[in-house]
C-alpha cells in the first residue's frame, strides 16, 4: 500500500514538473513594430518572481520609438535557472521590437 502511494505522489510530482510552461507577455505602441530591430534584457526577481531587484525599462529599451512591441517572456533557461535555486532568483526577458 505504500509503496503504491509513494509511486503514485512520484509520477504526480514528475509530471507536474513536466508540464509546467514557458509564459509569454506582449504589448503594442502605437502601430507596433515597424522594423526587425531587437533589445533584449533580463529582469532580476527573487522570492518566485514577487520582489524586483532589476527590471528592465522598455521606453529606455525603445531609445525614442513612438512605434513599438515589448514581449515579456519567461523561456525555458529561466525557468530552469528558477527551478535550480528554488526559486529564489527568478528572471524572464524583456524584448523590444521596433
Amino acid at each position: 500500500m505504500k509503496k503504491g502511494f509513494l509511486r503514485a505522489v512520484a509520477a504526480t510530482l514528475l509530471s507536474c514538473s513536466l508540464l509546467t510552461s514557458c509564459f509569454t507577455y506582449t504589448s503594442v505602441v502605437g502601430e507596433g513594430a515597424q522594423g526587425n530591430k531587437e533589445v533584449t534584457k533580463w529582469n532580476h526577481y527573487v522570492v518566485y518572481g514577487l520582489a524586483p531587484v532589476g527590471v528592465s525599462d522598455s521606453k529606455l529599451m525603445a531609445d525614442g520609438a513612438t512605434n513599438y512591441e515589448v514581449t515579456t517572456t519567461q523561456s525555458f533557461v529561466n525557468g530552469l535557472i528558477a527551478a535550480l535555486t528554488l526559486g529564489i532568483y527568478t528572471p524572464t526577458m524583456t524584448t523590444v521590437k521596433k
